[in-house]
């Protein structure tokens, strides 16, 4: 059975109370007291509850980081980055895995908003703008909201998207396509598209552009299937996905459809979430500085925790193009 405030004052002989008043350092508590009770805590091996004691201290060290979907490489590696920053700094991470649900992501704003955690670092890509309070410090990543108090870190994706372009021509591709999966919320992910449009005419290179809503779920084929079986697509001979793992599954749907990569097309993804060269083709991309991102957040977040106001409303960090086998 787990331990609880009461055993460690039943132990020590002394009240809840008191107890509570060690845990929290409070000055007032003599020190032949404080030993009785550290001693009894270390015997029973308690471990206070984090949430319970920031709620009353209002003060908490702990920040909550809201996630699409743990499973995905780049959302683990900004995970990984966040709560390394954060130990740094002190404080202790709360994970918010929603999958991309926007009733889940509205019950965890909910529940975070009545636990005072210190801030919240979020991605989400629904509309949830009426639901987010301005009350607990917020570091939006890749999204825009109408509130100006929340501010958004995010890579360059309009840069990416040009620079995806530039390398696809010299390759040697003459006929692009973007393709992507789209958010029903306005995200910095949309500029990689307007990037390379921008690009494309710029350079006069025919271009096209294929999208559909969707929330990230690329088992469904159907998107592929409609691709490959639209006549104005079968001579393009350059892809930009605005992820890697659309990027990936263009590549393996491709080559059931005859196409060889680089061959036949060059293909260019988006985030550079591959990096074990045991798994081939190794993927040209854009590369995300993911721990430049998760770093910053933090950095932003604990200031305005500190209650500073953020000099810009969003916080663009450069990208680079890392080449592989695609192109």
């Amino acid at each position: 059975m787990v331990p609880s405030i009461k055993d460690v004052a039943e132990l020590a002989g002394v009240g809840v109370g008191t107890v509570s008043r060690v845990i929290n350092n409070h000055p007032t508590v003599k020190a032949e007291t404080r030993k009785k009770v550290n001693e009894a805590i270390k015997q029973l091996n308690y471990i206070p509850n984090e949430v319970a004691r920031n709620f009353k201290m209002q003060k908490s060290k702990m920040v909550a980081l809201l996630l699409p979907s743990i499973w995905h490489p780049f959302f683990s590696e900004l995970a990984y980055y966040i709560e390394d920053e954060l130990d740094r700094e002190g404080y202790k991470l709360m994970l918010c895995n929603s999958g991309g649900r926007p009733d889940k992501e509205l019950y965890y704003l909910d529940m975070l908003s009545q636990n005072k955690v210190a801030g919240i670092i979020g991605i989400t890509y629904n509309d949830i703008d009426d639901n987010v309070s301005t009350d607990i410090p917020f570091i939006s990543i890749d999204r825009h909201f109408d509130n100006k108090n929340i501010n958004c870190v995010t890579s360059d994706n309009y840069q990416g998207g040009r620079i995806a372009l530039q390398e696809l021509v010299k390759a040697g591709a003459t006929k692009v396509v973007y393709l992507g999966l789209t958010s029903s919320a306005y995200s910095e992910v949309e500029l990689r598209r307007q990037g390379f449009i921008d690009e494309a005419k710029e350079q006069g290179i025919e271009y096209l552009i294929y999208e559909e809503n969707g929330d990230g779920d690329y088992s469904d084929d159907t998107f592929f299937e409609n691709f490959f079986n639209n006549k104005e697509h079968q001579n393009v001979d350059g892809v930009f996905a605005n992820t890697d793992l659309l990027a990936a599954k263009y590549i393996d749907r491709a080559k059931k459809h005859g196409y060889q990569v680089p061959e036949n097309v060059k293909v260019i993804g988006y985030d550079g979430i591959q990096d074990n060269k045991l798994f081939h083709p190794i993927l040209s991309t854009i590369r995300q500085p993911v721990e430049e991102m998760s770093r910053t957040s933090v950095k932003l977040l604990l200031r305005k925790v500190q209650g500073e106001t953020l000099e810009k409303e969003i916080y663009q960090i450069p990208v680079v193009y890392r080449e592989g086998e695609t192109t």
